[in-house]
């Protein structure tokens, strides 16, 4: 009885951990500027919505371990890969507003 408490308790706390991943990774997939995924030479906006809104569904309706971790590994895809490439040419790679002539410690002036 407690190893079934146990079990039940995991597969809940893993869906939650995929569904949260992927819920995340497709409101950022739907924010994101359509020319970024061009600049970046990442797959198209609408397919990342797409395979991201399948993982979803699949997540919330479909209780198949292959698919979950199939839907995870693409969450994963996403943030690992098309999310940095979407911030570095959208200009969301500073912190703090800086300019472009800011180096890793200051301004850099040119040695001026």
């Amino acid at each position: 009885m407690l190893r079934a408490g146990f079990d039940f308790t995991l597969w809940l706390v893993l869906d939650l951990v995929f569904l949260v991943t992927s819920v995340t990774a497709l409101f950022m997939a739907a924010f994101a500027r359509e020319d970024a995924y061009r600049a970046a030479d990442k797959q198209t906006k609408a397919f990342w919505l797409i395979i991201l809104g399948i993982t979803v569904a699949v997540n919330l309706f479909v209780s198949v371990l292959f698919l979950s971790i199939a839907g995870l590994i693409a969450s994963i895809v996403f943030f690992v890969d098309v999310r940095p490439a979407l911030k570095q040419v959208s200009g969301g790679g500073r912190r703090g507003g800086g300019s472009s002539s800011d180096g890793p410690y200051g301004p850099y002036n040119g040695g001026r």
